[in-house]
C-alpha cells in the first residue's frame, strides 16, 4: 500500500504556460470553428455540431502539436467511438452497462487503431443518452469532424509559428 501511495508524489511541474498571442490565436480558431458548425446546423437544418466538438477544438487549436489533435485522431476517433456507442445502444439500449461498455470499448479500440482522441470518449455517452440513429455517424460526426480538421489545417498553418498536422499516420 505504501508503494502505491508514493506514486502520488512527484517533483515534476506542469509545462510552461503558452504566450498570450498563442492563446488568442487558439481561442480564435475554436471560436471560428464552432461558429461555422453552428451556422451550418442552423441554416442547413442538419446537425453538424455536438458537445464533444468543443473539446476537439481545444486540442486542434490549443495543443495542435499533440498526437491526440492530429487529423487521423479527430476523424477516426470520433467515427470509431460513435460507431461503438451506436452498437452498444442498439444491442443493449439506454442502460448503465451500455454506457460503460461503450466508453471502455471506445478507449481500447481508439488505442489499438492509433486514433486516440479524448473528446471522442464522450461520443458513446452522447449517442446512447440521445437515443441516436445510424445517420448520426454521417451528420454530425463525419461531417463535423471533417470540418474541424479542414479548418484546423487551414487556420493553424496561417501562423508562421504553427505547423499542422504533425502526423498523418
Amino acid at each position: 500500500m505504501k508503494n502505491y501511495i508514493v506514486k502520488f508524489k512527484t517533483v515534476n511541474k506542469s509545462p510552461k504556460p503558452v504566450s498570450v498571442k498563442f492563446s488568442i490565436y487558439s481561442a480564435l480558431g475554436g471560436f471560428m470553428t464552432i461558429t461555422i458548425l453552428a451556422f451550418l446546423t442552423k441554416n442547413l437544418e442538419l446537425p453538424f455540431i455536438m458537445a464533444p466538438f468543443g473539446a476537439s477544438c481545444v486540442l486542434a487549436f490549443g495543443v495542435p502539436d499533440s498526437p491526440l489533435a492530429q487529423p487521423r485522431n479527430i476523424i477516426g476517433g470520433h467515427l470509431i467511438s460513435t460507431f461503438i456507442g451506436l452498437c452498444c445502444f442498439w444491442l443493449f439500449g439506454n442502460q448503465w452497462y451500455a454506457l460503460a461498455l461503450g466508453v471502455g470499448l471506445a478507449i481500447g479500440i481508439m488505442q489499438l487503431t492509433q486514433t486516440t482522441h479524448p473528446p471522442a470518449g464522450a461520443d458513446p455517452l452522447v449517442v446512447i443518452l440521445g437515443a441516436c440513429h445510424w445517420d448520426f455517424l454521417l451528420n454530425p460526426v463525419l461531417s463535423g469532424s471533417l470540418i474541424i480538421t479542414i479548418i484546423a489545417l487551414l487556420f493553424n498553418n496561417i501562423s508562421p509559428y504553427r505547423k499542422y498536422p504533425k502526423y498523418w499516420r
